[in-house]
């Protein structure tokens, strides 16, 4: 690990950026952009204020030395995306929808198989407590998705190894735009949207206004999906120098679908009365409620102090709240039909806010030139969360009456029902330094970080009283390199660092230290001269060490850490325009998860969720015929191997190959008096495949049905 640095360093530097940021307005000056600033200016083409993910800088993903992935808004629209989830389908070394096709309310998936992966928007991270008040960014609100592969605490702090999501949202622009939308599909979907773009009349002002709503039914019988988002956003240039944004993502959920799970027998594997329909639920149409309600303003303001410095802060508050009704499985009866069920309701609300300050310059030494970069981030979430359990009737799978509970009957008030009223909270600052060198053709990257964080957990949880209250630091660091050949060939290697606060103590009392991961990386990415052909190539291990894991010398629900998992692996993204009318996409990976160190019996085995095996093609190819002008067609196949039905791993959920089409046509161009009009059909497992994924066996959900959505567009 990097050396550790004072407690009282981040702190500090934390009081001082604040004043910096608030002194920004003052300090701007007349003074023209630099000639650096435009320059940089095509590269940077989600706005002034974007910063790349894997460097927080301009520095562009081939010229990192690192793996990211990039998801345009144009490969959003082409598979038909409704969560991120589902934008995420085509990436190499991601499991995507770790709750099947069915569960659309949380993003959820593992990246080089590690699960917990989470997700930044607009480069701050989304707050969670823990429990069900997740937000989720709807599709239709971002640019651009990027995945930054491997450990990213060095700017983000508090991470899973395997890799982060940074959601890019929709910015002002100063052409005018307007984009409406009229989509309809399967499962009755019925939703509106539209976004636009301007200059508020000769004011120096522009804006993006972002709006969707959205109804349709779930692929579980009885079930419903409703969205309303509103995100408007305005740039304004307080002078040549300084730029100020403000923004705001507000949504609000009444239903999203279900949460509930099914049984392996029936799904995944034989049972003697059947198979489950893809359709099949095991809750109750009475007692399934998630109303999700979010509200996130923000600002970032830019500010170039000369021609090489400039500072950028991004700040973004977070109120929500969420009311959730459902029922969970206790296992299935020896009949092999009969599921015992547990209801449960949980009210929760989160307050919090989220702040990266980032001062960037350059200092030229001789022949190298070092692109500096010193910042401080700060989170903080307060939350309560109300949970109440209580056991409830069966459920006949192969029979069932999906309208049988009495939400009154409900008895919550017994005293042995389980139940929980918690005060959560967790804050973390973190002190950041990065140093991208270019030396001719090398490009250098390095940076340590020193974090601090606290959390408490207070109240009553499961009968039992809790005051728990943890403190913890850590440092992290990366380094890596890349040679920029001639001919577009540019080798990399990298070592990159992680930590994850854990929660709890050993038997003696002692607070459980971060978990802590590193990662090795190399790889090759290569750029024909006239950019038609992009090839990326990756080779990685990561170890991450510290886990939570039974005390072979304690009680039953006594924990230690010993545990230690390694992934390692290969991924491959190759993108090749191979004709004018025809672009091929295909990604890969190889994976090699496993569990090497354990007390409870898991070592040597593979965590689930993570597929040895994954791969994807997809294919452009706009018709040529004068008759069919305008018209793109697109298809796609994916493949995820077998995963791990369980932690031992006593079973296998079988592999799945997937093919999903397009087909976009802008009607303008067959008739002049249609323009701006376009048309578009997408279909999502258009071979109707059956598939599962599953965290043991008594939990199992269904892949997504085949889904035909048509959008009508009109642009002007």
């Amino acid at each position: 690990m990097f050396p550790r640095l004072p407690a009282s360093m981040s702190v500090t530097v934390l009081a001082l950026a604040l004043g910096a940021g608030a002194a920004m307005p003052a300090l701007a000056s007349a003074e023209d952009k630099s000639q650096e600033s435009q320059e940089l200016a095509p590269v940077v083409v989600q706005g002034q204020s974007y910063r790349s993910t894997a460097t927080k800088s301009a520095l562009a993903p081939q010229e990192t030395p690192g793996s990211v992935d990039e998801i345009d808004r144009e490969a959003i629209e082409a598979r038909g995306a409704r969560t991120i989830s589902e934008a995420l389908r085509y990436t190499p070394g991601i499991t995507t929808e770790l709750r099947g096709g069915a569960v659309s309310r949380f993003d959820q998936y593992s990246i080089r198989g590690f699960q917990d992966a989470r997700t930044a928007y607009d480069g701050l991270m989304l707050l969670e407590n823990g429990w069900n008040l997740v937000p989720q960014i709807d599709p239709w609100a971002v640019e651009a998705v990027e995945v930054f592969k491997g450990p990213a605490s060095v700017l983000y702090g508090n991470q899973s190894p395997g890799g982060m999501v940074n959601l890019i949202a929709r910015s002002p622009r100063t052409s005018r735009s307007n984009d409406l939308r009229f989509d309809f599909g399967s499962r009755n979907l019925v939703e509106t949207k539209g976004a636009f773009t301007g200059t508020v009349a000769d004011l120096p002002l522009t804006y993006s206004v972002v709006a969707l709503g959205r109804h349709n039914d779930g692929q579980a019988v009885t079930s419903e999906e409703e969205r309303y988002v509103f995100a408007p956003s305005v740039d304004w240039q307080l002078s040549s120098a300084t730029l100020l944004n403000l923004n705001l993502y507000m949504q609000r959920d009444p239903s999203a679908g279900i949460y509930n799970a099914l049984p392996a027998s029936g799904t995944v594997y034989h049972n003697p009365h059947g198979r489950l329909d893809p359709n099949a639920y095991a809750g109750d149409a009475n007692y399934n409620t998630y109303n999700r309600h979010m509200l996130m303003p923000g600002y970032k303001i830019v500010h170039d102090f000369s021609d090489r410095w400039n500072v950028l802060q991004n700040v973004r508050f977070t109120d929500g709240s969420v009311l959730q009704k459902n029922t969970y499985n206790t296992g299935l009866a020896p009949d092999q039909r009969t599921l015992g069920r547990r209801a449960y309701m949980s009210n929760e609300s989160s307050h919090g806010i989220t702040l990266d300050n980032q001062l960037a310059g350059r200092i030229d030494l001789g022949p190298m030139e070092h692109n500096v970069l010193l910042g401080v981030d700060y989170q903080k979430l307060d939350s309560n969360v109300l949970y109440k359990d209580a056991p409830t009737m069966p459920i006949d799978l192969f029979d069932p009456d999906n309208r049988a509970i009495n939400p009154a009957a409900l008895d919550f008030h017994d005293p042995l029902a389980l139940g929980a009223d918690l005060d959560l909270a967790y804050e973390q600052v973190g002190f950041y330094l990065q140093d991208q060198v270019r030396w001719g053709r090398l490009i250098l990257l390095g940076g340590g970080r020193y974090d601090r964080y606290a959390s408490k957990e207070v109240g009553d949880k499961y009968l039992v009283a809790v005051n728990e209250r943890a403190s913890t630091t850590d440092t992290t660091g990366r380094a890596g390199a890349m040679y920029q050949f001639d001919n577009g060939l540019s080798p990399y290697v990298s070592y990159t660092q992680s930590f994850e606060p854990l929660p709890g103590s050993n038997r003696a009392g002692k607070a459980f230290k971060p978990a802590q991961a590193t990662q090795w990386e190399s790889g090759i990415k290569f750029t024909t001269p006239d950019g038609h052909h992009v090839i990326t190539l990756a080779g990685f291990t990561i170890t991450k060490k510290n886990d939570i894991t039974r005390d072979p010398s304690g009680g039953p629900y006594d924990v230690i850490q010993a545990g230690e998992t390694r992934s390692r692996g290969f991924e491959l993204n190759l993108t090749s325009k191979l004709l004018e009318e025809l672009t091929l996409a295909f990604s890969g990976s190889i994976l090699d998860a496993t569990i090497t160190k354990d007390t409870s019996g898991l070592e040597g085995k593979t965590p689930i969720w993570a597929a040895k095996q994954t791969a994807s093609l997809w294919a452009t190819y706009g018709l040529p015929t004068k008759a069919l002008a305008g018209a793109e067609l697109g298809a796609g196949v994916r493949y995820l191997g077998k995963t791990k039905l369980d932690a031992r791993n006593t079973g296998t959920v079988p592999s799945h190959a997937l093919v999903d089409m397009n087909l976009l046509y802008d009607l303008g161009q067959a008739a002049g008096s249609l323009r701006g009009f376009g048309l578009s059909i997408t279909a999502t497992n258009l071979l109707d495949k059956r598939y599962y994924s599953c965290y043991d066996a008594q939990n199992c959900w269904f892949g997504q049905e085949r889904t035909i959505l048509a959008s009508l567009r009109y642009s002007f």
